[in-house]
This record gives structure tokens, sequence and C-alpha cells, in this order.
């Protein structure tokens, strides 16, 4: 199996990671548009502010997940999980919780420990996943951890 290897996203990454977010919803033109305005600080979430970073994760030369956030104001939160996303036969493998890691980790150099996450009530798998990693219920359709820096102490779960 190749090796796995993590860093910061690229514009280069941008068609990869559009090709796994229209795989759910939406088509691929839809997100390479999305992502790339995201990434450029053109497209804003609610409340959202400047600084914002993504992360890649590759298994040789393909994209196997990403992950993307920003500091934010929303729900009087510090930082936002925007996106996560990990291709179908890797979940379960620890891509997920590594780039959570890394997110964490950005999070806590902005000092931003509250972060909120939005995800459907009815995606139990994400909120398993969310709620392993020290997430709690901030509504019925948000998340938060009240400090990130816990995520940074959990590894491969």
């Amino acid at each position: 199996m190749p090796t796995v290897t993590y860093r910061a996203a690229e514009k280069s990454d941008i068609p990869a990671m559009a090709r796994i977010r229209a795989a759910e919803w939406e088509t691929e033109d839809y997100w390479r548009k999305r992502i790339a305005g995201y990434l450029d600080g053109e497209l804003h979430p609610q409340k959202a502010l400047k600084p914002r970073v993504s992360y890649v994760s590759y298994e040789g030369d393909s994209l196997a997940g990403f992950i993307a956030g920003h500091l934010t104001r929303r729900y009087s939160c510090d930082g936002e999980l925007e996106w996560i996303n990990v291709i179908p036969e890797r979940r379960g493998s620890g891509i997920a919780s590594e780039l959570l890691r890394l997110l964490a980790a950005w999070f806590v150099a902005q000092k931003a420990l509250r972060i909120c996450v939005d995800v459907q009530p009815t995606n139990a798998a994400a909120r398993r996943f969310y709620m392993r990693h020290g997430a709690e219920e901030l509504n019925p359709q948000w998340l938060v951890w009240n400090d990130i820096s816990a995520v940074l102490g959990k590894h491969g779960r």
C-alpha cells in the first residue's frame, strides 16, 4: 500500500478535492468554484473571517481526503470546520483523524479554541466521528469543541 502523506492544500489539489465533494453532492464544476473561492478568500461562510486553511492527504499520487477550516464569529465560536472528506474506501483508516489533528493544530496556533462544525442531524457517521474526537452538541445542526486542543492528544481513533 502506498505511503500516506499530509500537507497544506495547493491550487493544483482543487480538481481532486472537487471530485471527492461531487461524489456526494453537486457537480465537480460547482465544487471547483466553491473550493477555489473559499481558499482564495473570495467566498465566505456566514460570519467567517479571512484566515483559513486546508490540508490534503495523499496515498501515492491519489488524493485520499482533505479538510478545511476558518476563523469565525458564528455561534460565539473562534473557528469553524468547513469541510472534511475522505474517499469511501479509506474511511476508518485514520486519515480523517489525522486531518482533524492538523486542523486542530492550526486553530490552536491561531489561538482559536472554540470550534464549531455544521453536521446534518441524520449524518450519524459524521456525528459519531466528531463526538469520538471530543465534540459536543451545540444545537441539532451544529457540534462544538469547547477546546479543540483536546483533539491533539487523540490519535488513530
